[in-house]
């Protein structure tokens, strides 16, 4: 199984802290909360989540000290319109919206990826556009900018071979990343550094750990 590269990413940045360019080691220097107390803080906020997304297609992962909201294309975007939300996935991206709003420690990454079919720059383009498409409800509930940042990373991140159309559907998606407040602003400034390589390490260690198994 290819490893989920976008979570690697993350959990790169939040937690080895990604070595890179003198650019990136100046980014280094933001300073991270200790990882056991925002472990702490989304142990009372994971059931919440997980409690906002019920009965609906989206799956909540836990990974260290990030919670991590994956929503397929398939069944959330309009197949006509391809970035816009279908109406039935308004109720759970409003109830975490909402959530959102009363907690204000929390911190948002939206990533939108696409497949490899086409061109490169288009799948960028419009997995910007479908990432947008959730911020723009997080940001009518009231949460601020400072808590939120959205990206279209394209095909950059898959989670799936995409080879098959099983795997290209499984890489269309849209990720919401949330973590405390503290993380995600020392996330933002490392977030836009060039950190790509070292997330295909930390994938591979993931692949490699798997594989020993």
């Amino acid at each position: 199984m290819v490893a989920n590269r976008s979570l690697a990413f993350v959990l790169c940045l939040l937690i080895a802290g990604c070595a890179g360019s003198e650019k990136s080691k100046r980014a280094d220097a933001v300073a991270m909360p200790a990882a056991k107390v925002i472990q702490a803080d989304l142990d009372e906020y994971e059931p919440r989540v997980r409690e906002a997304i019920k009965g609906s297609h989206f799956e909540l992962v836990r990974q260290e000290n990030v919670l991590v909201v994956t929503a397929p294309v398939l069944g959330t975007f309009n197949p006509d319109r391809p970035h816009m939300l279908l109406p039935v996935t308004l109720g759970p991206i409003s109830r975490i919206a909402k959530l959102l709003e009363r907690d204000k420690s929390i911190g948002v990454l939206v990533l939108g990826h696409a497949d490899s079919s086409g061109a490169a720059a288009l799948n960028r383009e419009l997995s910007h556009e479908r990432a947008r498409a959730f911020t723009a409800i997080f940001r009518l509930s009231g949460l601020r900018q400072d808590r939120l940042m959205v990206k279209g990373v394209g095909s950059d991140m898959p989670r799936a071979d995409n080879n098959s159309a099983a795997g290209r559907a499984l890489n269309r998606r849209v990720e919401i990343i949330l973590t405390s407040q503290d993380t995600m602003q020392a996330l933002l400034a490392k977030y836009s550094q060039p950190a790509l390589p070292a997330a295909a390490v930390v994938a591979k260690r993931t692949v490699d750990a798997d594989q020993a198994k």
